[in-house]
Formats: structure tokens, C-alpha cells, sequence
């Protein structure tokens, strides 16, 4: 079997969120974390539950299992029954996210996506990030607008910060959590082939470096067969996460 490109250790990452979730609603957004969802529901997350983007619970091959209304939907979400897989436009060190313009509020020099469902999703169920392209200007000192609430921000509020868990953070560099002292963020591990030096570069602020970082795992064989052959055949991971072999990837 080929070696293992950048965007299948991305795929595994993101999956490992999901692992042992139980019968929780998966909501994975981008190629990447849709991928790793049917992964992890296909293999160590069985009770996984898994949607088609509309009204409908699918399994991890997309065949119909049942109907999900747009009320359950919201019911499961604020009863923190769903673990959903956001993107970023900019983050911070204690995972603010902002996806809804860049510059100042009032005279933005770009609008985006707006807050969408951002502060509902980070006080109300668990929360990770899908980040395709790491760089100084999405991992930045300060967010311009804050849409999913950081753990600086929720823990102003305890009776709110009960319920708020940001689980990881996924780049196409590493894997990053919060297990910090003062819930900053913390590199937990690099995808094969990157460097310590190369994330701290492509990093605005002071990431908490562990004297020895481990390596995002290996796929197994059964997992890059699912990947390659059953989930996503037409390479779309490889679009968003551009096609580079790690170096000693590979099974």
C-alpha cells in the first residue's frame, strides 16, 4: 500500500475526536472531518451518529438509517448530544474562534461566513476545529471577533462554563488541545514530517511546547482501505489538505 499522504494523518486526527463518543450526533464540517466522522463510526465509534447535512441519520456508507427533524436536531445540540467539528477563520490561544469578518466590526476589510450557530455550539456541546491551512493569520494573538467562545471568555461565567469543552484542534501541522494549567492552547502532536520550529513559525502566539511531542498515529491498513477505497475514493481529502507524502508514512 502507498505511503500515507498528509491529508489521511489529517483524516485520522480528526477522527480520534470521536473515539468512544458513544451515541452522539457527529457534525463534521469540511472534506477532512466528514471523512474522519464515517471513519470513526465505521471502525472505533460504532454508536456514532452521522447525518447527510440535511434531515436525514445515515450510516458510515451513507445508506438512510432514520429521520432527524430539524427540532431534534436543536434538542440534541443543546443538550450537549452532539460533538461537532468546526472550521476557523482566526483562533486563539484559548480557542476563540472568529468565521464572521476580518478587520473591525464596523468597517471590516472582509466579511465572512457571519457567527452562524459558532456561540451556541461552544456553550452548549462539545466543540473541536478543523484548520486546512496553518499560518500566523488564522492562529492569531487575538481574534477580531469572537464567535465560538474561548476558555478565557467562558470561564467569566461559571454557570456557563460547566458545559464548555473544547476538545481539539486539528491543522494539517498537528494535533493541539487545552490540558494547560491556564487552558491556553498546547501542541499534542505533529503529523510525521513537520517540526516543532515550523509550527512555533506558522504561529502568532506562544504555543505550550511538551519537552517531548508525539507524532499524530498511524493508520492502520484496515483504516486506509476504508479511507482510500470505501469513504472517499475520488481523493477529495487530498484537495483540501494538498498531496504530501510524510516523511516515514506509510504501511
Amino acid at each position: 500500500m502507498s505511503a500515507v499522504t498528509r491529508a489521511e494523518y489529517c483524516v485520522i486526527a480528526c477522527a480520534e475526536a470521536w473515539r468512544g463518543a458513544g451515541e452522539i450526533l457527529a457534525s463534521p464540517m469540511g472534506a477532512v472531518p466528514s471523512v474522519a466522522a464515517r471513519l470513526a463510526r465505521g471502525t472505533f465509534s460504532p454508536e456514532l451518529l452521522l447525518t447527510d447535512g440535511e434531515a436525514m441519520l445515515v450510516g458510515a456508507d451513507g445508506t438512510v438509517e432514520g429521520w432527524l427533524p430539524y427540532r431534534q436536531h436543536l434538542a440534541l445540540v443543546t443538550g450537549g448530544r452532539r460533538h461537532v467539528m468546526m472550521g476557523a477563520a482566526q483562533i486563539d490561544r484559548f480557542g476563540n474562534q472568529n468565521i464572521s469578518c476580518i478587520g473591525d466590526w464596523a468597517r471590516p476589510r472582509r466579511q465572512l461566513l457571519g457567527m452562524r450557530g459558532a456561540p451556541v455550539n461552544t456553550l452548549n456541546n462539545p466543540t473541536s476545529y478543523w484548520i486546512p491551512r496553518h499560518s500566523r493569520r488564522v492562529f492569531v494573538e487575538r481574534v477580531d471577533l469572537v464567535c465560538g467562545v474561548g476558555y478565557d471568555r467562558a470561564a467569566r461565567h461559571p454557570a456557563t462554563a460547566r458545559f464548555h469543552d473544547i476538545r481539539r484542534v486539528v491543522s494539517d501541522l498537528g494535533v493541539f488541545d487545552f490540558a494547560t494549567p491556564d487552558r491556553s492552547m498546547r501542541l499534542a502532536s505533529l503529523h510525521p514530517g513537520v517540526t516543532v520550529e515550523e509550527v512555533r513559525a506558522a504561529t502568532e502566539f506562544e504555543l505550550t511546547v511538551p519537552d517531548e511531542v508525539p507524532r499524530t498515529r498511524e493508520p492502520t491498513s484496515e483504516e486506509l482501505r476504508l479511507i482510500r477505497e470505501v469513504i472517499d475514493p475520488e481523493g477529495i481529502r487530498e484537495r483540501e489538505v494538498p498531496d504530501r507524502v510524510a516523511e516515514g508514512g506509510g504501511r
